[in-house]
């Protein structure tokens, strides 16, 4: 199956968007890098995110969690960073 990126970019971006007051909050924040055609969403952990011990947690429960409701056809967030 060939993804369309442009419309799951936007709607990665729109989930970052959503999440970025809660991560600024407490002095971090993420930049989508890519997505591949495997489903693979690819962020940068910026701020306190690129070292905080929760940042796992904030991919998996909260942007994962949130790019899967709207986008089911990603398979997964990292951090390339992290």
């Amino acid at each position: 199956m060939v993804l369309n990126i442009e419309d799951l970019t936007n709607k990665v971006n729109d989930s970052l968007k959503a999440l970025r007051p809660h991560l600024e909050a407490d002095g971090g924040d993420m930049e989508l890098v890519e997505i591949t055609q495997e489903g693979v969403v690819k962020v940068r952990l910026l701020g306190a995110c690129s070292d905080c011990s929760m940042s796992f947690m904030t991919l998996k429960a909260g942007l994962e969690e949130a790019v899967k409701k709207v986008a089911p056809e990603i398979t997964s967030v990292v951090a390339i960073n992290a």
